[in-house]
């Protein structure tokens, strides 16, 4: 049973950092960022009835741009690469933040 909005009580942390590299290395390797761009991939569980439940959130810095917001609305152990292109580009739901 999973508590709180951050997957408390959910995978091992070492399981969760092994999903969230991934994903990064996957988002990478799609977009053809340098080394330098730096990538956060998050899960959460979203316990609002209007929220999809479980998504990935995923921030995108790369020097020099504003940074991209995506969220997939599938936890970080299902996103695959198709999910990942079809998020770049633009049908699932980026959004630009400051």
């Amino acid at each position: 049973m999973r508590f709180g909005l951050f997957g408390k009580g959910g995978p091992d942390k070492s399981e969760t950092a092994a999903q969230a590299n991934r994903v990064k290395e996957l988002l990478r390797e799609i977009a053809g960022l340098p080394e330098e761009a730096a990538i956060a991939v998050n899960e959460i569980l979203c316990a609002d009835p209007a929220c999809p439940g479980t998504e990935t959130v995923i921030l995108l810095m790369n020097p020099g741009e504003k940074t991209k917001a995506f969220k997939l609305a599938m936890a970080m152990a299902e996103v695959t690469p198709e999910a990942l292109r079809e998020a770049l580009s633009g049908e699932g739901s980026p959004q630009a933040s400051a």
